[in-house]
C-alpha cells in the first residue's frame, strides 16, 4: 500500500475533525434549547397604579368618588395596586412569557340623583404577555360609557402596550422580575376606559415578579401523570353532628387603616402570630372549629394580629369568631387596645343570605361589612359605627375532602436590585431591570451560565484531538532519511585520539 503524503494525511484529519466539531457543537447548542422548554409560572405579584391622575380625579372634589378592591387585590404605597397569584408559562429559550394575576379594582364617581354612578369602571385579572422586546397587558373590563351610560363587559382586552427595550428575557432561572415597564394605552383600551383617555396616553408603569417552577425531571422508570389517591384516604367523609372539619376567615380589617398604620403618621406595623397568615390585602385566621346546620354557623378560628405605631397605637385582635343566623353574620374577636379591652367583642356585621353547603364546603365570599358600636370603641373612635370595613370571607369544610379557598400567592419577593450582569446595557438609566432569568445562556440552577463553559470545553477537546492527529500524521509521513539522521544524532559520539 503506497504511503500517503503529509499533506494528504493532514487534509483528511482536518476534514474528519471539522465534521466531528460541527456535530458536537450542534448537539451542545441544541441541548439548552431542549432543557429550556415551557415551564409553569406559579405565584407572583403585579404592581400597577393604572393611572395615578385618574385615581386623583375619581377621589377628588369633582368626581367625589372612591375605589374598592376585589378578589384579594391590595394597595402598595400611595397609589399602586397589587395583584396576586400569577399563573402562566415561561420559555427560557425564546423569552416568551405569559402570566395572569388575580384581583380587581372598582372605581365609582359622579353619583347620580336617581342612584348609581356616572363613572363606573372595574379592571380585573391583569395578564402580561411578552414576545421579543414588546409586551401587552390584558385586563377584564366592566365599564359604563361616559355619554350613554351603556354598560359593557369585555374579557382580556389588550389594554396597554409594554416596552421591554434592552431587556433580554431569555434564561433559565427560577423567577422573572420586570420593573417599571413603560405602559401606553391602546385603541381598544381607550374604548374600554369609557372614553376618559385617548389611545397613546401614557399609563402608570408596570412592575411584576413571578416564580418559575423548575423543570420536572422524574427518575427513569418513574410513573407519569397525576398521582393516584390512596385507597385509605377519606375522600368526602362528613363530620358527625354538623361539626366543622376545618375552616378559615379572611378579613383585612380596613384598607385605609392598614395604610395609616404603615404611613407617615403612625409609622407603625402589624405582626401576625398563633397561625394567622398574611394574604397581602387580608389576614387569614385558620383552623376553624364549630358547627354548621341549616344555614346557622358558629365557628371559632386561630390567629392573632397586632397593630402598633406612634401616638399610642396598640390594637390586638385574637380569638376571632363568626356567627351566621337568619342570613346575618357577625365577626367578633377578643380585643386589647388603649380604648377597649374585652372578649368576644362584635366588631362588624355582614350579610350572609342563603348560606348553604356545596361539595362539602359552606362559604361566604367578600361580604360587605360595617363597623358596630363596640367595634368603633375598639378603634378608639377613629371610625364611627356604620363605617364600611373590609369585606369578610368565611369558608368551612364539612367533609374531609373539601378544600378551602387558596390564600393569595404573592410569590417570592423580588430582590431590591438586579445583579449587574443581569441588567442589559441598553436599559441602563431607564428604570428597566431584568432579574436573574434575563441573563443569557442556560442556568444550572445556581445562577451560573453553563453554555459558555461547555463550548470552551468542546473547543479544548477538538483542539486536543486535532493536535494528536497532526502529530500522528507527521510521524507516519516522516521520510526514512529523517529517521536515519535521528538515529545518528542519538548514537554515542566517536572517540578521537
Amino acid at each position: 500500500m503506497p504511503a500517503r503524503s503529509p499533506r494528504t494525511v493532514l487534509s483528511a484529519a482536518s476534514t474528519a475533525l471539522a465534521v466531528l466539531a460541527a456535530a458536537l457543537l450542534t448537539a451542545l447548542l441544541q441541548a439548552p434549547a431542549a432543557q429550556a422548554a415551557d415551564r409553569a409560572v406559579q405565584g407572583g405579584r403585579l404592581d400597577w397604579g393604572i393611572k395615578s391622575s385618574f385615581q386623583s380625579y375619581v377621589t377628588g372634589p369633582i368626581a367625589k368618588g372612591s375605589y374598592s378592591l376585589t378578589q384579594g387585590a391590595a394597595t402598595v404605597g400611595a397609589s399602586t395596586f397589587r395583584f396576586h397569584s400569577a399563573t402562566g408559562s415561561y420559555d427560557g429559550s425564546t423569552g416568551a412569557f405569559r402570566a395572569a394575576f388575580s384581583g380587581g379594582v372598582h372605581f365609582t364617581g359622579h353619583r347620580q340623583a336617581g342612584g348609581g354612578y356616572q363613572l363606573d369602571l372595574t379592571l380585573s385579572r391583569p395578564t402580561v404577555r411578552v414576545a421579543g422586546s414588546s409586551g401587552t397587558l390584558y385586563v377584564d373590563v366592566v365599564s359604563k360609557a361616559k355619554g350613554t351610560g351603556a354598560v359593557t363587559t369585555s374579557s382580556q382586552v389588550p389594554f396597554a402596550s409594554l416596552s421591554l427595550a434592552g431587556i433580554d428575557m431569555r434564561g433559565a432561572g427560577t423567577s422573572v422580575a420586570l420593573n417599571n415597564l413603560p405602559a401606553t394605552l391602546t385603541a381598544q383600551g381607550a374604548r374600554s376606559f369609557a372614553g376618559y383617555y385617548t389611545a397613546g396616553t401614557p399609563l402608570d408603569p408596570v412592575s411584576l415578579s413571578a416564580d418559575v417552577r423548575p423543570e420536572d425531571r422524574a427518575p427513569a422508570g418513574a410513573p407519569s401523570g397525576p398521582a393516584t389517591p390512596s385507597a385509605t384516604a377519606p375522600a368526602h367523609k362528613a363530620a358527625s353532628g354538623g361539626a366543622i372539619v376545618t375552616g378559615a376567615v379572611d378579613w383585612g380589617v380596613r384598607r385605609t387603616f392598614r395604610e395609616y398604620v404603615t404611613g407617615d403618621i403612625a409609622r407603625g406595623r402589624w405582626t401576625l402570630s398563633d397561625g394567622a397568615q398574611d394574604g397581602g390585602a387580608l389576614f387569614r385566621f385558620p383552623s376553624g372549629t364549630g358547627t354548621f346546620e341549616d344555614g346557622t354557623l358558629r365557628a371559632a378560628f386561630r390567629g392573632t394580629v397586632r397593630f402598633t405605631g406612634a401616638h399610642g397605637l396598640d390594637l390586638r385582635l385574637t380569638g376571632l369568631r363568626v356567627t351566621v343566623e337568619d342570613g346575618r353574620g357577625t365577626l367578633s374577636a377578643d380585643v386589647s387596645s388603649t380604648a377597649l379591652t374585652g372578649s368576644k367583642v362584635p366588631l362588624v356585621t355582614f350579610t350572609a343570605k342563603g348560606l348553604t353547603a356545596r361539595d362539602g364546603l359552606a362559604r361566604v365570599t367578600e361580604a360587605p361589612a360595617v363597623l358596630t358600636e363596640r367595634g368603633a370603641r375598639a378603634f378608639g373612635g377613629m371610625y364611627p359605627a356604620g363605617t364600611a370595613m373590609d369585606p369578610v370571607s368565611v369558608a368551612v369544610a364539612l367533609t374531609a375532602g373539601a378544600a378551602l379557598p387558596a390564600l393569595p400567592d404573592l410569590g417570592t419577593a423580588p430582590a431590591a436590585s438586579a445583579p449587574a450582569s443581569a441588567t442589559p446595557k441598553a436599559a441602563e438609566g431607564s428604570g428597566l431591570a431584568a432579574e436573574p432569568v434575563a441573563a443569557s445562556g442556560h442556568d444550572d440552577g445556581d445562577g451560573f451560565p453553563v453554555l459558555p463553559l461547555v463550548l470552551v470545553a468542546a473547543g479544548v477537546l477538538v483542539a486536543s484531538a486535532l493536535g494528536t492527529l497532526i502529530v500522528r500524521g507527521r510521524r507516519r509521513a516522516r521520510p526514512a532519511a529523517e529517521d536515519t539522521a535521528a538515529a545518528e544524532d542519538t548514537a554515542p559520539a566517536s572517540k578521537t585520539s
